[in-house]
């Protein structure tokens, strides 16, 4: 499970039992071979694969008392050998499969008419619009990406600070159905779109990096990104409803998002919740294979989407999988000239 919420691409082969290499020792070991694509550097995995290893027990003392819970090597990367792998494994088909690279466009709807904060799109943010910044925290992570916008200032707006835009109608309901417009006027292939909201103007590439390769896994149809609660966290965070909560299966596919806490713990007081679950919040970044776009942008509103007001539960209700990468790092929608003004003051702080 940690292997998969740090890679979400992570496929795995079947355990065995192996000798060590170069140990006169009789006794065999389990050895599980796992593959994964990452764009993280060689040091970051090893970081990464490092901290799992001392969540499962093999800390100093459990050396010396030779109780190894948990051995994580890194034996490849970038077809560059690190370390000897066990002859036994040398023959996975896994291992020595090619991963079939993906094209992924990024999309960023972008309204001017809104209830809470009209022009937001184009509100000074450090001296540029949002929707540039927005812009430019995706250009150059995707192979390509476009503003998709119903109004003509912020098609100006963008066509002036070199950014691509495209026109779609004014009466879309949601911005995934904006996004398929945009992707059908754009007219180029692509296996991927991903749906940026324009509101995130501190969208980050590791995060793009990261749903990226949940479609690494072959019946991954939709993508989007958690991130977990921590026990420091206060339960009005916990309990706010216009900050989704998502409940994941060992796959991380998700079984189910509501504005509701869950799952309900019962029996225990609500201040015991957060230090004895991981609550997962749901981050609105969402990603689709191109197929799959095109029939949820047809799909008739459903009953739990409704009652919600959540549209991933309609893609959920009519069968769809929605794999989830998790981010550990906190994204700051603006919704509202408060949310702005915030937004600038932690601008401010990131160029101390």
């Amino acid at each position: 499970m940690r292997l998969i919420s740090l890679f979400p691409s992570v496929q795995f082969e079947e355990e065995k039992e192996t000798k060590p290499i170069g140990l006169d020792n009789p006794a065999l070991f389990a050895n599980q071979l796992a593959v994964f694509t990452t764009a993280l550097s060689q040091e970051e995995v090893k970081s990464r694969l490092k901290s799992i290893e001392l969540e499962a027990g093999r800390l100093p003392e459990d050396k010396k008392k030779e109780r190894i819970v948990l051995d994580i090597d890194l034996v490849k990367y970038d077809d560059l050998w690190l370390k000897e792998l066990i002859p036994d494994l040398l023959t996975s088909s896994l291992f020595n499969s090619k991963i079939q690279m993906m094209k992924f466009i990024g999309i960023i709807p972008a309204r001017y008419a809104s209830t809470r904060f009209p022009a937001k799109p184009l509100a000074m943010l450090g001296g540029k619009t949002v929707i540039q910044r927005v812009y430019e925290q995706v250009a150059g992570i995707l192979d390509d990406a476009y503003v998709a916008t119903d109004d003509e200032r912020i098609e100006q707006a963008v066509k002036a600070f070199g950014g691509k835009v495209v026109m779609t109608s004014v009466h879309h309901n949601s911005g995934t159905d904006r996004c398929f417009e945009a992707y059908t006027n754009i007219g180029q292939p692509f296996d991927v779109i991903v749906n940026i909201q324009g509101d995130e103007p501190f969208i980050q590439p590791s995060q793009l990096e990261t749903i990226k390769e949940c479609f690494n896994d072959a019946s991954t149809q939709i993508a989007t990104l958690v991130k977990p609660f921590t026990a420091d966290d206060t339960w009005e965070a916990l309990e706010n409803s216009n900050s989704p909560k998502v409940v994941l299966n060992k796959n991380m596919n998700a079984l189910y998002f509501s504005r509701s806490v869950i799952p309900y713990m019962r029996n225990k007081e609500k201040a015991d919740w957060l230090p004895n679950h991981i609550y997962y919040k749901h981050i609105g970044l969402y990603a689709y294979r191109a197929e799959v776009l095109k029939e949820i942008t047809a799909l008739p509103q459903s009953s739990l989407e409704l009652a919600e007001s959540l549209e991933q539960l309609r893609w959920l209700e009519n069968g769809y999988t929605i794999k989830a990468g998790i981010t550990y790092m906190e994204t700051i929608g603006i919704d509202t000239p408060e949310d702005l003004q915030r937004a600038e003051e932690f601008l401010k702080k990131q160029s101390l």
